[in-house]
């Protein structure tokens, strides 16, 4: 290679570099307006910690560096978010959309290097030409466009943040399924629950029902009586029914969720409150883990692939230069094509200068810079919904957890209650209609109690999800 070629392509590299720098606008900041860290409500590090469970590899760690192992301690249900992950559909849709942006990259990105083509032809002409017959050709040609103002890089940057926008948009997919396996295995759980509170309501009513047809046949109730024991046995055998069908709701949500038949050793037998267990929060928790979260990132890498979009945009504007080069060798014979006397070569630089494109060029800067702006907001939007969906989650901790300790205590005092209005009863102290009074509300204390256990689980991983946690599979 001579001397002044090798001038010359290091002259076009720099010209390419620093095109590149030029013509890129900085990427804007974002001004999310968010507070540097969580309104958390009072003591609710300390509510949370009365919940979850102490498990050493939460301790001291933020949720997205907690896999999702660590976090469920359910064996059941780690097996089956395991088979999600192999069975989704929608996750192997984001797997395979990661695969289609890979490739695009690799298709932009060719464009960056030189391409090399070869051909060989046979040429047939007559009538009144001048050398009438057969003609042979075999070449190698290269063709190659000098980047000089980045509009070829910018495409080629636009297309690999492109790709990595899809990476976090499968995390992020990742990420919700989790959650949702999770909540879908603990609504399960706990209608299953309430399944078996109203069955065992409905059992012990039976046989107070039965025992009240006894006493009106004798004439000691009234019809009166007879009537309020069948109004709560028919309302207990109305709950049984509704559960069962909610139970078969679930089970056919998770099975779709699992991609998979479900086996029944695989389902929950009953309502375990240890099912997640994380740390509590610091105090000082910052804002800025919001920036990990995948859905946030995919944000970030799409406004930084708009960006390089303006850049590409405005190198239009200016010339490109294409070098189109062959060698080969050309005979009106076979037998001779590669004789001496038949090599043939070409170069052709060319220069294209854009003077007229009826406005097309500026208008394609408009889109490129509008489409950055969107880009930007839509970021500026992802944080503040993640920071709105953290600060619901914390200042549920605390609640939620006051709401279960106040429903267990409402289900003790209900209890006492029922055994007392039971005995007041059978020694005729006080009325049936008290009696069946105090029946329901121990029922709907229990139903309720249900409820609110469900609701801090469900919190729980909530704000596991939220925080950026789930997808990975072990704590590293």
């Amino acid at each position: 290679m001579t001397k002044p070629l090798l001038s010359t392509l290091a002259l076009a590299i720099t010209l390419a570099v620093s095109g590149c720098a030029m013509l890129e606008p900085q990427l804007p900041k974002a001004d999310a307006a968010i507070p540097a860290a969580w309104p958390l409500p009072p003591n609710t590090a300390a509510a949370g910690q009365n919940v979850t469970a102490d498990t050493s590899a939460t301790k001291e760690q933020a949720a997205a560096d907690i896999g999702w192992r660590d976090f469920f301690v359910d064996p059941k249900l780690e097996e089956l978010i395991a088979r999600a992950l192999h069975n989704n559909r929608d996750l192997r849709v984001a797997v395979l959309n990661v695969e289609r942006a890979r490739a695009q990259y690799q298709i932009q990105n060719a464009e960056r290097f030189p391409a090399l083509d070869g051909s060989v032809a046979r040429n047939r002409s007559g009538g009144n030409v001048v050398n009438p017959g057969d003609y042979y050709s075999a070449a190698l040609s290269a063709s190659f466009e000098l980047d000089l103002f980045g509009r070829i890089h910018n495409l080629s940057q636009a297309a690999l943040e492109q790709y990595f926008a899809q990476e976090e948009g499968q995390r992020s997919a990742q990420l919700s399924l989790i959650a949702e396996i999770a909540n879908t295995y603990l609504t399960f759980a706990a209608d299953l629950e309430s399944q078996r509170i109203a069955q065992a309501t409905f059992d012990n009513q039976q046989i107070a029902y039965d025992l009240v047809v006894k006493r009106h046949r004798a004439g000691a109730v009234s019809g009166l009586d007879l009537s309020q024991a069948q109004t709560t046995i028919e309302t207990a055998r109305a709950d049984v029914a509704r559960y069962a069908g909610l139970v078969a709701t679930d089970r056919n949500a998770l099975t779709l969720l699992v991609g998979a038949p479900v086996e029944d050793s695989l389902l929950p037998q009953g309502f375990d409150l240890k099912v997640s267990g994380i740390a509590p929060l610091p105090a000082q928790l910052p804002s800025q883990v919001l920036l990990r979260r995948p859905d946030v990132r995919q944000t970030e890498h799409v406004l930084r692939g708009a960006n390089a979009n303006i850049g590409a945009a405005r190198a239009a504007f200016f010339p490109s230069i294409s070098l189109t080069g062959s060698v080969g060798s050309a005979s009106n014979q076979l037998s001779g094509l590669f004789d001496s006397g038949t090599k043939f070569w070409s170069f052709v630089p060319q220069i294209s200068l854009p003077i007229f494109h009826g406005g097309a060029l500026r208008a394609n800067l408009g889109v490129a810079t509008a489409d950055r702006d969107i880009a930007l907001a839509r970021y500026e939007k992802a944080i503040q919904s993640g920071f709105r969906e953290v600060a619901d989650a914390l200042a549920l901790t605390s609640t939620l957890a006051q709401r279960r300790q106040a429903q267990q205590a409402l289900l003790d005092a209900a209890s006492r209650a029922y055994d007392l209005s039971k005995a007041r009863y059978q020694y005729g102290r006080d009325s049936f209609l008290i009696l069946l009074d105090a029946q329901r509300t121990f029922y709907t204390a229990q139903q309720s109690l249900v409820a609110a256990q469900l609701a801090e689980q469900g919190n729980r991983v909530t704000l596991y999800k939220v925080l950026g946690g789930g997808w990975e599979e072990g704590t590293q």
